[in-house]
């Protein structure tokens, strides 16, 4: 049994949020993202040449992803370089910001996106993607819409919204994550993976608390990123 949550939130709450854009100087577009203690900065260079010159397209643009833990983003030091998982969790975001950014506008071109997780309490993928939505929109970047991720899931035999690491921990009748990254314009789902066990009809309520969560999300998105283009027309 799992009645009353770890922080007390509510089972369909949010853990509290921020976000910025435009943190990083040198890059073409970037943002951070906080949610509880996970922590996202992005950073997005080009469009530019590819390299190397086999992976070019001649009729869209490809995007490239790194995706990386720094050092002191966990209680115990993670090590430097990319495994196994970061990799993966480059794919990930690469294949969802592939749904989102307008390739075509692009030919025989590479956008480069980094992103780095400077503090990690569970949800690291969810919080990057998000993150680097917001760095393709901070560069201006043709989209079909911004990406907003939130895992969702279920602890011992409670369905619930953006679990935290003691959650994901939680063995008292096991816990269920499930990553979702929603693409609200075109209502589709770019990402959504399943780590555990739920029956269908489970998974259904998790996928339908996960776009609620991501639709709140969507919000803070917009409204940063609106704050931050209506600042620039001004000055």
């Amino acid at each position: 049994m799992y009645e009353e949550r770890f922080d007390k939130r509510g089972f369909d709450e949010l853990r509290p949020m921020e976000a910025e854009t435009g943190i990083i100087p040198n890059a073409k577009g970037s943002a951070r993202f906080r949610i509880g203690n996970t922590e996202a900065i992005a950073a997005v260079y080009g469009p530019e040449e590819v390299k190397p010159k086999h992976f070019e397209k001649v009729d869209k643009g490809i995007i490239m992803c790194k995706y990386d833990m720094l050092p002191f983003s966990v209680p115990d030091r993670a090590k430097p370089g990319m495994d196994r998982r970061d990799m993966e969790i480059s794919d990930v975001i690469t294949n969802a910001l592939n749904r989102a950014v307008i390739l075509e506008e692009f030919p025989r071109s590479m956008i480069t996106v980094r992103v780095y997780v400077t503090q990690a309490d569970a949800g690291t993928r969810c919080a990057s993607l998000t993150a680097a939505s917001m760095a393709c929109a901070d560069a201006g970047l043709p989209m079909r819409d911004l990406v907003a991720a939130v895992a969702a899931g279920k602890i011992g035999d409670s369905i619930c919204l953006d679990l935290t690491k003691e959650e994901e921990d939680f063995h008292e009748g096991g816990a269920t994550d499930v990553p979702i990254g929603f693409l609200p314009s075109k209502n589709e789902i770019v990402l959504l993976q399943l780590d555990g066990k739920v029956t269908k009809e489970e998974l259904s309520r998790i996928v339908e608390m996960g776009k609620l969560g991501a639709m709140k999300i969507y919000e803070l998105e917009k409204s940063v990123l609106q704050g931050r283009f209506s600042n620039e027309s001004k000055s």
